[in-house]
């Protein structure tokens, strides 16, 4: 074999699954010990075709395009985001491949969002900006809200609940949370679940989806929180059971909510969420330039440790950080 031949035999074949032109992406991740590989289409069944072929998968931020079965060859994957929801970890467990993701780069962005979120329910922001452009001036009518002073109560109390309470926490509100563990640093106090969707003015949601939060917030929480109470959802569509969330807005159990995450997405066009007290953003809490170009330069990071044989960071499914090729 001469030498050229091994060179290439020893590149990485990366497939990179974000909606980008090939060479953007080559230019993002590309190094000359890897070869940059891209869907012929963005379809599940085109990614499926290619994995037995990877070594390693640079996840699809969209969370569009998932990583189901490994197959006998995929070392690492590593997702340009926070969440990791759309790769089977479990099964990367499995076979010893470790999944690894962004931690903490778009914390900020999120919990500002939650933030500005909050605000554009109480100020009624929408409905001003609506009335004024109607050529109405409801200057006393909308009925606004002041943030100070009200209980805020956090779901989740990882990197983002603690930038979520610390926010909060400025505007002198009185900031409690749950989360499944503990958390003796966080800058609020716990209560149990239940205790805080009875007692909390704004519910904000940043909690990681999986098998024990899958509609954590169902019809009987809803049903438990205070008269003029708002939802904030931060994290993942599956939080809430959506059927009943429109059915506490519609009957005004809930006063209002700010959704960046939905059950389906894109928001399908016939979701009766298009017509409640809801303020509606699409999946872009994280999505700022500060927080972009952190993603970009984490994976990027995390590739060229693989490229040096150093472990990778942010293992998030308790596999060791060293890859390894696996044939």
């Amino acid at each position: 074999m001469n030498e050229a031949h091994q060179a290439g035999a020893d590149r990485w074949r990366v497939l990179a699954l974000p909606p980008l032109p090939k060479d953007l992406l080559e230019g993002l991740f590309g190094d000359e010990r890897a070869e940059i590989v891209v869907p012929a289409e963005r379809t599940q069944q085109a990614v499926d075709a290619l994995l037995p072929d990877v070594d390693l998968v640079v996840g699809d931020w969209t969370h569009t395009l998932r990583v189901n079965d490994p197959g006998p060859r995929l070392a690492m994957v590593q997702m340009p985001s926070v969440g990791v929801d759309t790769i089977d970890v479990d099964r990367c467990a499995a076979a010893g491949i470790p999944v690894a993701n962004c931690a903490g780069a778009n914390t900020v962005s999120v919990a500002e969002w939650c933030v500005s979120a909050t605000f554009a329910l109480l100020r009624k922001t929408v409905e001003a900006d609506g009335a004024v452009r109607r050529g109405e001036w409801p200057q006393t009518s909308l009925g606004g809200r002041e943030l100070a002073g009200s209980t805020v109560g956090i779901v989740g109390m990882g990197g983002i609940g603690q930038a979520v309470a610390r926010m909060f926490g400025a505007f002198e509100c009185q900031v409690q949370y749950w989360s499944r563990s503990r958390h003796d640093e966080a800058p609020a106090s716990y209560v149990e679940l239940d205790d805080l969707m009875a007692t909390s003015d704004v519910i904000v949601l940043v909690i990681a989806l999986g098998p024990e939060t899958r509609a954590l917030v169902d019809a009987r929480r809803l049903g438990l929180v205070k008269p003029g109470a708002l939802l904030i959802n931060g994290g993942r569509g599956g939080l809430v059971d959506e059927p009943a969330l429109i059915e506490a807005l519609r009957q005004g159990t809930l006063a209002g909510a700010a959704l960046d995450v939905y059950a389906v997405e894109p928001l399908p066009l016939d979701s009766p969420l298009r017509e409640l007290a809801v303020v509606l953003s699409p999946h872009m809490a994280g999505s700022t330039g500060e927080a972009a170009t952190r993603i970009v330069g984490q994976t990027a990071a995390n590739l060229r440790r693989v490229f040096e044989g150093q472990p990778v960071q942010d293992v998030v499914n308790g596999v060791d950080a060293a890859v390894r090729r696996r044939s």
